[in-house]
Order: structure tokens, then sequence, then C-alpha cells
């Protein structure tokens, strides 16, 4: 069984990794100029992702996977990503921000609903992409995570996009992670170049 915290609930604190997740996209979804951005990015061969740009990739759907270190305490949840970036989801009971500043991250709470942590996030910067094949997002998105440690080495995290000035409706996937208890997270840090 998933180990348990003072408080009774999972602990997810430990180092995990998963797959990276392409998200099932269904154009008809999405505005006009969605479709034609995303088609001007590839065409671009996606020179454009932040993270080609050295720059945060906030909540695009493959930051779902990969490595991270999840520290929990009572009052917030601390996700450390290899490339340096980091997110703190408050705990405290705090309710999300209706208009937090924009950011790379953006603002995050989180509450338990049994054993299942639902997470919610808002002001993100219009600046990162939703996938790798570059579907951009609004400021108004609202991402909602739902995070259930399944036993003691599974994490499973259903993600939600909504952005009504972006998509008609929600759309998400989900990302399945391993703890990875003998081992630690090297950084990866983005060097970029004029050559690239």
């Amino acid at each position: 069984p998933a180990p348990r915290g003072p408080d009774g609930k999972p602990d997810l604190t430990g180092v995990w990794n998963g797959t990276v997740s392409v998200p099932p996209f269904d154009p008809a979804n999405a505005q006009p100029w969605v479709i034609d951005l995303a088609r001007q990015r590839q065409h671009d061969y996606y020179r454009a992702r932040p993270s080609y740009q050295c720059l945060p990739s906030g909540p695009e759907a493959d930051r779902f996977g990969g490595w991270k270190r999840l520290l929990q305490t009572p009052t917030a949840l601390a996700i450390l990503n290899d490339d340096l970036t980091y997110r703190v989801i408050f705990m405290d009971g705090r309710e999300l921000e209706t208009n937090p500043a924009p950011s790379w991250m953006g603002y995050s709470v989180g509450r338990w609903d049994g054993d299942t942590l639902i997470v919610d996030s808002a002001g993100f910067n219009d600046k990162t992409w939703l996938s790798q094949r570059g579907l951009p997002h609004s400021e108004a998105l609202r991402v909602r995570e739902r995070y259930r440690r399944v036993d003691v080495g599974h994490l499973q995290v259903e993600v939600t996009f909504t952005d009504p000035a972006t998509y008609a409706k929600p759309w998400g996937f989900t990302a399945n992670m391993a703890l990875a208890a003998d081992t630690d997270l090297l950084e990866s840090v983005c060097e970029r170049s004029s050559v690239h």
C-alpha cells in the first residue's frame, strides 16, 4: 500500500519518473487560430518551444513525465524538476486566487478528496505551450490535476486543461509515474547557443 504521512493522507514524497504523455487532441475542439498557430510552429520545427529557448515549460503536457522530486509537508507540496524549475502547491486551505499575476509555472492550491490530491492552478502567462506539438493557451487557462498514489511504487496524475478562450471544452490526459527509490535527480542545465 501507499505510505501515509502523519495526517493519514498518502505521502507523495519521493523521486518519480514517468513517460512523456502526448495527450489526445481533437482539432474540432480548438479555435481556428489555434490550429493555424500550431501548424506554423510545426513548419518552424518547433524552434519557439520554451524549453528550446531555455525558458520554463509551464503546464506543457510532457512536463508531467520525466524526472521530478516531490516534497510533501502538511501545508505545501513542492515539485522540483530536473531542469531546475519548481512549483509550490499551497495546501494550507487557501482558495485559488481569482486573478494571480501571470507567471511561467502558475499559481497552485491543493486539497485532499479522500486519498486523491486535487490541485487547481491558474495564473499562467501565455508564453508556454500545452503540448510539444505547439498547442497554445491564453492567460485564462485553468489546470486541474488529480494525484493518486496507487501503491508504494506508482503515482497516477490525471490532468485537465480548461481554457474557454482557446478550446471549446476541457481536455486532458493521464500520466503514470514510477517511484525511483534508489536514485537521485541530476540537474539538466539548458545551454543555448546561436548555432542551434
